[in-house]
């Protein structure tokens, strides 16, 4: 199987390494037409934050995985940073099996990565759209998001929160029925108080009031976000208003204390508050969290869920692990329909089958003497249509003709004539 992958990714290398080997949308589709014009008849190339990965089919000639990942290096000018034993070359269906792990995201840091198929996805309409795809690349294409489609939909793989951002709104939407008609209130300007932020807006949270030390700083999130500022030092008031504050303060002591939230709760009149504390030290007493109706969860806890969930991703590996041994199999078995002898037998049985089943359907129309030459001739007459393309294939397949044409012209043939679409279509 004429089929080649080489990656550098979280595995192989630290982030350091890989952000030098990162190629663009631009770049990868100029890069696909360099590899395809010296290395393969068909290739695809994309990159994420953890991983660089090249897929090809049919070289051209006998470059091996040293003179490749040299030629990535190069195009990216990172001799310096970068050397080919960050890289890790597959062939064969090794390669299959590798993306289809990929797709279905229990190849990523974070296992059941939700960004990963979409980002495999685009690789391949690059390339696509750049011409670079044949017919192998193309099936792989399809099968490859398949498993992804299938890891999401018959698997867990993908549910639950994985990072504090998102265990916070998942933790909001159980305490809360509707975060739409809800407040929220952010206290300091951190890089992940603003990301929770933004995961509730993106819930329907449109009420917002932001306070900073700096009123600068809060004002350009309320630019981009929506809301009002509200001065550092109303924090006190502005929490008896909000259902949900987020702190996220570097400050050596709590910024918001119990007899804060009490007052503010005797004003809410018991209300639900959801505090989420995203400060390092902590920016919230916790004994705020033995007030009545108030739900206080900061690093840790928001940790304890995130670790629950990543604990039932993995436990989904298996099932997911099927899926690929699955579809490898389908890939393996219909290239395996792409030889001359298996292409050429299918052929003669579907048309034998079109030319019997008309034959039986019209055969009373002829007198009982006549029904034999019937049979005959319509037999002769397929025989002499589908002479030459036979003979075409056989011959390209003695005479050792390039892999990569003689693929493109079963490939057409086959889809042409239907074959083998009963097997797998997409």
């Amino acid at each position: 199987m004429d089929l080649f992958s080489l990656s550098i990714n979280h595995h192989t290398a630290p982030l350091e390494v890989r952000e030098k080997i990162w190629f663009s949308e631009e770049e990868a589709r100029s890069s696909v037409h360099r590899l395809k014009g010296k290395f393969f008849r068909e290739c695809m190339l994309f990159s994420t934050c953890n991983r660089t990965e090249l897929y090809a089919a049919n070289p051209r000639g006998h470059a091996g995985a040293a003179d490749l990942s040299g030629f990535l290096i190069e195009m990216k000018g990172a001799g310096g940073s970068v050397s080919p034993d960050h890289f890790v070359a597959k062939d064969s269906e090794e390669v299959l099996t590798h993306l289809f792990r990929v797709a279905g995201g229990i190849d990523s840091m974070v296992i059941g990565d939700i960004q990963i198929l979409n980002q495999v996805k685009e690789g391949f309409r690059f390339a696509r759209e750049e011409r670079t795809l044949g017919p192998v690349l193309n099936r792989l294409m399809q099968h490859s998001l398949r498993v992804g489609k299938r890891a999401r939909a018959e698997t867990s793989i993908s549910e639950g929160a994985v990072s504090v951002s998102y265990a916070a709104v998942e933790l909001a939407n159980k305490i809360f029925d509707d975060l739409s008609t809800k407040s929220v209130l952010l206290v300091g300007a951190g890089k992940t108080g603003e990301l929770t932020l933004r995961h509730l807006i993106s819930k329907g949270i449109s009420r917002i009031k932001v306070a900073n030390r700096t009123a600068d700083r809060a004002q350009e999130i309320v630019s981009t976000h929506g809301g009002i500022v509200v001065p550092f030092g109303q924090i006190d008031a502005a929490l008896s208003e909000a259902d949900i504050a987020i702190t996220s303060v570097t400050a050596a002591g709590p910024v918001i204390n119990a007899a804060m939230v009490a007052r503010a709760m005797k004003i809410r009149k018991r209300d639900p508050l959801f505090l989420i504390d995203l400060g390092v030290p902590r920016n919230i007493d916790p004994e705020a969290r033995r007030v009545d109706n108030v739900f206080l969860y900061d690093l840790d806890s928001l940790g304890t869920v995130v670790n629950r969930n990543l604990g039932k991703r993995a436990d989904e590996i298996p099932s997911v692990e099927a899926i690929v041994k699955e579809e490898v199999k389908h890939f393996v078995s219909w290239y395996s329909s792409l030889q001359v002898g298996p292409t050429i037998q299918e052929l003669l049985t579907a048309v034998e089958s079109i030319r019997s089943g008309e034959v039986q359907k019209n055969i009373n129309r002829f007198n009982a003497e006549d029904r034999e030459l019937v049979d005959l001739v319509t037999k002769r007459i397929v025989k002499k249509i589908l002479h030459q393309p036979i003979m075409t294939l056989k011959q390209q397949s003695e005479n050792g003709s390039v892999r990569g044409e003689v693929l493109e012209h079963i490939h057409a043939l086959r889809e042409i004539f239907g074959l083998g679409r009963q097997d797998y279509d997409e």
